[in-house]
């Protein structure tokens, strides 16, 4: 069911491209983020990836005004568990796997930079993410994820908006303050902001990462040699969570919290993004926050 209905989006969001003319593709990003590449532990928001393509008219170096003229059609996954992910203790979070595909839309809002999403989310079993885990580790000899007590199949569509505006301070440095909200398989608002020091990514289009908040390029704008330095935070009022449902032994907090760094660095024909990011708890009973690593390389012969 899952696999037909994930089918089912995609040829839902396929027709949006061609609603306007003269469309073609814009650019491509992605994102990997695991806990192994941060403090090293394999828990929690243990890994993701997701990957972007940009689809639109032109890019001239900003926004369009106009909805849906600017589209990301959106694939990731991700695993989320317990912190012995063999032998979970009774009061830990349960394991998930997830998928989901699609679509968004970017713009300017009288000088707002505004994203509007859609996504199906798929958890659970059907989904794969847990067997291939469970294959991953047994090749390289890691621990093997107990799958007994892992969160059932479910599809949970899932919308999701962005306001932000970037201040420029002088040619090096931007500040970019933001508001978010959520709903569908977690529900919440979040507000922060980023800092950038250098040039990197100027003149493109930067996305923000789901678990992080680690903003990625997805279309190249200036490609002369930088490097940029960015430092980050965000808070969130977290209103449900499917991922930690009612009246389970992991109970989730009403608030979490995000604080991160990175650095990105564009040479003549490749680029490099590394970053670190703290995620506080967000269940009631999780002992401790995670520092999970994202990365980013692009290469070019």
């Amino acid at each position: 069911m899952i696999r037909r209905t994930l089918t089912a989006l995609v040829l839902v969001c396929l027709p949006l491209s061609a609603m306007a003319q003269d469309r073609q593709l814009l650019g491509f990003g992605r994102l990997f983020d695991n806990d192994a590449i941060g403090d090293g532990h394999d828990r929690w928001k243990s890994g993701s990836y997701t990957v972007s393509v940009l689809n639109g008219p032109s890019w001239g170096g900003s926004l369009p005004e106009q909805f849906g003229s600017l589209l990301e059609y959106r694939f990731s996954g991700a695993i989320v568990s317990p912190d012995e992910i063999d032998k979970p203790a009774a009061n830990d979070r349960r394991y998930a796997g997830l998928l989901s595909l699609g679509v968004h839309t970017y713009m300017d809002l009288r000088g707002i930079e505004t994203s509007l999403g859609a996504d199906l989310v798929a958890v659970g079993p059907a989904t794969g993410v847990g067997r291939f885990q469970h294959w991953v580790h047994s090749a390289v000899g890691g621990e093997l994820p107990d799958l007994s007590n892992q969160l059932p199949n479910a599809l949970r569509p899932t919308v999701s908006a962005e306001l932000g505006r970037n201040f420029a301070l002088s040619d090096q440095i931007s500040v970019r303050p933001f508001v978010a909200a959520e709903a569908g398989i977690e529900t919440y608002v979040r507000a922060g902001g980023d800092i950038t020091i250098g040039s990197f990514g100027k003149g493109g289009l930067m996305l923000r990462d789901d678990t992080t908040g680690q903003r990625y390029r997805a279309i190249e704008g200036d490609t002369v040699p930088a490097m940029s330095f960015t430092l980050g935070g965000d808070v969130a009022h977290v209103f449900n969570s499917d991922l930690l449902p009612s009246g389970g032994a992991a109970v989730a907090s009403d608030s979490r919290t995000r604080l991160r760094a990175g650095v990105a660095w564009q040479g003549q024909t490749s680029s490099v993004f590394y970053g670190l990011t703290y995620l506080g708890p967000e269940f009631n009973s999780q002992p401790a926050g995670q520092v999970v690593g994202s990365l980013n390389i692009n290469l070019r012969f």
